[in-house]
């Protein structure tokens, strides 16, 4: 337990974000550093609760109170170390969860919740600075190997727990570099990619292997993947962007968000020297009120954009936590990213009927008007229609499925199923309907989000362990029937 009264005595502070007119001219972190003396008299805010929510609302289990107090009292590498007993990737976690923790943090009833997150990323970069955080070489070896396919989160998470546990793991990824959304799907002022950079050398420190550049089903084969490997962890993601089919879809100047974040994020990897899809001088439409249109949002303003507006079909939330989400769940409300206090304007409640073009067959507009909530349908509003000049249109409504590699792709050939929504189908013990190969993340769970990937990794790693070896000492913090709290 921290101060039993810090709640009492402090008031909740997060770190001051770089000015606007400095960051949007880098692709730097947004954040200031925020002090140890700061973060110290955060954790003090920990209350005895009696029973902590916090725990509930992360599906990671993180000891939150635990290391809250070792903070508080200065016992910063205690503190690292109760964070990794649950968590392979805080300095992910710390960076880009939307801390469904501090939801359901018991002081939020009736004040502002702990800084659970704030105090959780300057734990692990106080851990990486002071060299706490070493390669742990498994004490022998099983003589048995494991495949994970894809490197996200889900993937990472699973590799990292059986390669400690004894493993012969290859991480295959079909890009070029390992990360997968992590390190083109995120930017650079969300996370710098230096933190996922020094994370994947502490794996393979430890004896992890990474293959980039392969397509199973293609560059290797089912037949070899079987033949080279005791187990497989499926950890593909849901890659395929939901869409938006209305008239004018065709236009040259509409692109999904990834192919929009990818080639941005190589530009800063030194890859490109400049993005094919350009936001400067551009009147730019985003189409998606989640995170990934925030990054979208952001990268536009570092790009130079004209204008950028955000469209979101549902209603403005309200700004505090409205009945239908009561405490501990995830509460619709009203948010500002850091991108948003950027600038551009944001539209709630508005829907795109068509896409309208130019002479050449490119973008130039879209056609909108107003909807409203009528028996659980959206309504037109009638008189709203409006034009909303458009350079560039980015479609941010999230992922749908496992794509190419389900009917009809290698998850068919290995003999795993795909649901009619387009997820791997696994049982409660993560495994699919293959023998051998076991499901993580968001190829079986649908998209969501990075907290959840990790904890099914670290799950479906203790599945294939037992599966393996007949009994597993690897911690499972989740099932894959648990109900996920509605977190967009």
């Amino acid at each position: 337990m921290a101060d039993p009264t810090g709640f009492m005595k402090h008031d909740r502070e997060l770190p001051a974000r770089r000015p606007v007119s400095i960051r949007i001219s880098d692709w730097r972190e947004v954040y200031e550093p925020f002090g140890t003396g700061k973060i110290q008299t955060q954790a003090s805010r920990c209350m005895d609760c009696g029973i902590p929510y916090c725990h509930n609302g992360c599906p990671l289990g993180n000891l939150i109170p635990e290391w809250n107090d070792l903070v508080r009292t200065d016992r910063w590498q205690a503190a690292a170390d109760r964070l990794h007993a649950t968590n392979n990737f805080p300095e992910f976690t710390g960076r880009l969860c939307p801390a469904p923790c501090e939801a359901a943090c018991v002081l939020g009833l009736n004040s502002d919740a702990v800084t659970i997150k704030q105090v959780e990323v300057e734990i692990i970069d106080r851990a990486w600075a002071e060299g706490w955080v070493a390669p742990q070489i498994p004490a022998q070896l099983t003589g048995k190997n494991v495949a994970v396919i894809g490197s996200g989160p889900a993937g990472l998470a699973a590799a990292q727990q059986l390669t400690r546990a004894g493993y012969g793991v290859t991480v295959y990824e079909s890009a070029d570099r390992i990360g997968g959304l992590l390190r083109y799907g995120i930017p650079e002022f969300k996370m710098e990619k230096r933190h996922l950079d020094r994370r994947l050398a502490q794996m393979e420190a430890e004896g992890t292997r990474f293959v980039t550049g392969v397509h199973v089903g293609t560059d290797l084969s089912v037949e070899q993947l079987r033949a080279d490997f005791d187990a497989i962890v499926l950890a593909t993601g849901a890659t395929v962007p939901r869409d938006l089919p209305v008239p004018g879809r065709e236009l040259a100047g509409i692109y999904s968000a990834m192919d929009y974040l990818v080639p941005a994020n190589r530009v800063q990897l030194g890859d490109l020297d400049s993005s094919p899809i350009d936001a400067e001088g551009q009147h730019v439409v985003i189409i998606g009120g989640g995170d990934t249109g925030a990054d979208c949002l952001g990268t536009a303003h570092r790009q130079g954009a004209k204008s950028v507006t955000q469209l979101e079909i549902m209603p403005r939330p309200a700004d505090l936590r409205p009945d239908f989400t009561p405490w501990p769940t995830w509460p619709l409300i009203y948010r500002t990213s850091s991108a948003h206090e950027e600038g551009g304007e944001r539209l709630f409640a508005v829907n795109t009927e068509r896409f309208l073009g130019d002479e050449n067959g490119h973008v130039r507009a879209l056609a909108l008007h107003e909807v409203e909530m009528v028996d659980g349908r959206f309504a037109k509003v009638e008189g709203t229609d409006r034009e909303l000049p458009a350079d560039l249109v980015f479609l941010a409504m999230g992922f749908v499925s496992v794509g190419d590699a389900g009917k009809g792709g290698f998850l068919d050939t290995l003999g795993v199923e795909v649901d009619p929504r387009g997820r791997a189908v696994r049982d409660a013990g993560w495994k699919s309907t293959a023998d051998g190969v076991f499901i993580a993340g968001d190829a079986g769970r649908g998209q969501s989000l990075i907290v959840w990937a990790i904890a099914e990794g670290r799950a479906a790693a203790a599945a294939v362990d037992a599966y393996l070896s007949g009994s597993s000492t690897l911690p499972a913090p989740v099932r894959p029937d648990t109900v996920a709290l509605a977190v967009r």
